[in-house]
């Protein structure tokens, strides 16, 4: 099985091992296996062609697609392979949970599918549909096994997990309340949050960032820095929104890790519009990005718009990049001969452990430790994309 995109497609891909595990079969490398399954992505133009390759290299096989790309593209996966479909949906009913193991320590919950957006670019709407929130109890009950199976850290995943319960008559906040009521050792890591759905629960929302089972966190995808952009867009916020939100929360938690999303080189952005995104990036001083060229999506809106020339797009990413590391190391050097709590998650390397600290700061500690022990840590080096924390005592 190969899976590819967010947490979330990677959460369906978890459970549909374990059902095809419960119907016999054994999880197996691409030349021994029988069959072969493609959990797709599609979000862009690169994402896509690198599908149709993956797809054609398996055309011959006993070959299965699931994911975003059969949902809303199933003519062009004809154009190189004829495979089986499952549709994402089959594995929930199948599946009957939200939850399922990662690697490591941690848990996913998927919270809710889809979305209440518009956004004029993006594919995965369209694949994906309307927001659908999982109840709060299933939501509850899943959160409670994955702590009961050793899980410390618990990944709410969604399109929009900020809008999770706008369907039901319920609120994010709430949901994180009866979270942290849960007996256990653990923290929750909330995925994506749309920044207008942050609005509508912007005063809740902190407050529930105060316990201490909810990592400082905070994953906010601005897309970009100019208003004339997001209007075209159509994301429903400006600018000085998403400034707003930011600074409500650093106010209450001064260390707290903000990630963005950004796309360079959207149809008819200026240099002016792009001078505002560094603007942005820098006045909300965002500790991981994602930067993305624009790419025409199929069926979309803004596939009608006239590109801007791949050279723009080009430049343009790889300078928000650059002020993008200049500020991630900022905030990582910040910590540099601090003590902070850690707790032991996941494994990437022989004799090293992944740690997180309360903001999640990826805290590299050079021991094998085991899954979910806990100590403290002085940082005492800064890797930008991580740190290197070595422990001063145990918890």
């Amino acid at each position: 099985m190969e899976s590819y995109g967010c947490t979330y497609n990677h959460a369906d891909a978890r459970r549909l091992e374990a059902i095809l595990e419960g119907l016999g079969c054994t999880l197996t490398g691409p030349d021994e296996a029988d069959a072969v399954v493609i959990n797709t992505c599609t979000v862009i133009g690169a994402t896509e062609r690198k599908m149709l390759r993956r797809m054609a290299a398996f055309a011959d096989r006993d070959l299965y697609v699931t994911g975003c790309m059969p949902l809303v593209q199933m003519e062009l996966i004809r154009s190189v392979c004829t495979p089986h479909v499952i549709r994402p949906d089959e594995i929930h009913e199948r599946y009957g949970g939200v939850d399922s193991r990662g690697a490591g320590a941690i848990g996913v919950v998927q919270v809710a599918s889809g979305c209440v957006g518009r956004c004029s670019y993006c594919i995965t709407r369209l694949a994906r549909g309307r927001l659908k929130s999982a109840p709060a109890e299933e939501v509850l009950d899943a959160v409670r096994s994955l702590v009961a199976s050793g899980a410390y850290e618990i990944q709410l995943t969604g399109q929009d997990v900020a809008a999770w319960g706008l369907d039901l008559g319920e609120s994010l906040p709430g949901l994180l309340q009866e979270i942290a009521e849960i007996p256990g050792r653990f923290a929750v890591r909330l995925g994506m949050m749309h920044p207008a759905s942050v609005l509508g629960i912007l005063d809740a929302l902190i407050d529930a960032y105060a316990s201490d089972k909810v990592f400082r966190f905070l994953h906010l995808p601005v897309q970009s820095g100019s208003d004339a952009v997001l209007e075209r867009m159509q994301r429903g916020y400006r600018a000085a929104d998403v400034v707003g939100i930011v600074d409500a929360f650093r106010e209450r938690y001064p260390d707290m890790m903000i990630s963005s999303d950004f796309i360079t080189g959207f149809p008819g952005e200026t240099d002016e519009d792009f001078r505002q995104t560094v603007d942005l990036l820098w006045r909300a001083a965002f500790v991981k990005v994602n930067i993305t060229r624009y790419s025409r999506r199929p069926g979309t809106p803004a596939a009608a718009l006239k590109n801007l020339p791949e050279r723009v797009r080009t430049e343009r990413s790889g300078a928000l990049l650059r002020q993008a590391n200049r500020i991630y190391d900022r905030y990582n050097e910040r910590w540099i001969g601090r003590e902070t709590p850690v707790v032991a998650t996941e494994k990437h390397a022989p004799g090293s452990t992944v740690c997180r600290n309360p903001c999640y700061l990826n805290v590299v500690v050079e021991e094998d430790l085991p899954f979910g022990f806990s100590g403290r840590a002085v940082i005492v080096e800064n890797r930008r994309h991580y740190v290197v924390g070595e422990l001063v005592r145990q918890v």
